[in-house]
């Protein structure tokens, strides 16, 4: 399950294909990963991937028309409704608590939004000026032009700044659906969601192993899809077929903490705990854009069931790519974001492609990452690495 991405699904295929022909060669794999083919319902686009003969299905929920009609917003529709947000949540006291426990999150989200309030105050700046040097006599239909121009201006202003390195209009157009999602202002995921659980549950009868992995903000949005299960199904992952839940870049306290997320919160509670169901959490403290200092259920309020709830391991970025490289992306929020969904250059490192498709069962992997005396912060892959030579 993909974050709050407009592009098509296509571009995550390829990503893929791109990435898993680098581990291919790095590591002497035999790994071959097939043409993309979209759902006839159009809920997935789906692929296998052949590593060293043992064969993958993979199903990449999509959602792309969904973010597509949130991001980008007009200007206008940002004007209206970002003030009222950061007012809701100021008032119920969200945001030191979001300060609190997502510290570097917290300084990139509330950063964004008050560059967008420096944008404004520029476009009006500008369009002031520009307005007060024309001639006295165009008043005082110069002065009533103001606000028209100043808008013209920051139009083009967010156009500019809409990608790297600043992302401002991405950021901010996500916040606004995180939390509009988290209140019920936004109802155009739930169906989706639905439909998304209704295919899991029906797998987990032909499949040797089921693992839902949520990047971003699509991990509050993969618990809320197993949470559906589990409310019609309390005994999904108990008929024999191991299930397995993998949150990456997780971001599950930026709407946990939100008052009006309750439905959020309730699920995040079902899954922790829904012991039969593993459960692991891949973070990485170089990523600017997740939240990874604390647990996500202390984090968000909801009582830990225990230390391994999730499993936690932490990966290095030094283990993925190489100085010269890092040197170039690190300044680059969404590129590093991104990052643990690509190949690694170090053999004994995670590497997403030898975790999706690789010859350790995902189950597998998160058991042997709770058991006593594992070290979470080695390399994922490291007790493994006689499997993968």
């Amino acid at each position: 399950m993909p974050g709050f991405d407009p592009r098509p699904p296509e571009t995550y295929w390829g990503l893929f294909r791109r990435e898993s022909r680098i581990t291919a060669g790095r590591r002497g794999h035999a790994i071959a990963v097939s043409d993309p083919a979209r759902a006839e319902d159009g809920l997935s686009l789906d692929w296998t991937i052949d590593f060293d003969g043992a064969r993958t299905r993979y199903s990449l929920l999509r959602w792309d028309d969904i973010v597509g009609a949130r991001f980008p917003r007009s200007n206008w529709r940002r004007l209206r409704d970002v003030p009222a947000l950061w007012w809701r949540l100021r008032r119920v006291g969200y945001i030191r608590r979001f300060q609190q426990e997502a510290r570097r999150f917290a300084t990139v989200i509330l950063g964004v939004h008050w560059i967008f309030l420096a944008l404004v105050a520029l476009s009006l700046g500008l369009a002031t000026g520009a307005m007060l040097a024309l001639p006295q006599a165009a008043r005082p239909w110069s002065l009533l032009a103001i606000p028209p121009v100043a808008y013209a201006i920051l139009g083009l202003i967010m156009a500019l700044t809409r990608g790297k390195p600043l992302y401002v209009a991405h950021l901010v157009d996500d916040t606004t659906f995180t939390h509009d999602h988290a209140s019920g202002a936004e109802m155009r995921m739930h169906g989706r969601l639905d439909a998304f659980a209704e295919g899991i549950r029906a797998a987990e009868a032909s499949a040797s192993e089921l693992v839902l992995i949520g990047h971003s903000s699509s991990s509050f949005l993969a618990i809320e899809a197993l949470d559906r299960i589990l409310a019609i199904d309390p005994e999904f992952g108990r008929r024999g077929t191991p299930v397995s839940l993998v949150t990456i870049g997780s971001v599950i306290p930026w709407i946990a903490l939100d008052p009006q997320a309750g439905q959020v919160r309730r699920a995040l509670a079902r899954v922790a705990e829904a012991g039969a169901i593993g459960w692991l959490d891949v973070r990485a403290d170089w990523d600017w854009l997740s939240i990874h200092l604390r647990d996500p259920l202390i984090a968000s309020g909801i009582p830990s069931p225990g230390p391994d709830r999730p499993a936690v391991i932490r990966v290095r970025i030094q283990d993925l790519i190489d100085a010269e490289l890092l040197a170039r992306r690190k300044w680059n929020l969404f590129q590093m974001h991104f990052q643990l969904l690509m190949s690694s250059r170090d053999p004994a490192a995670f590497d997403y492609i030898v975790f999706v498709a690789g010859p350790e069962p995902i189950h597998a992997m998160i058991a042997r990452t709770c058991r006593p005396g594992t070290a979470q912060e080695a390399p994922i892959l490291e007790a493994a690495a006689s499997t993968l030579s």
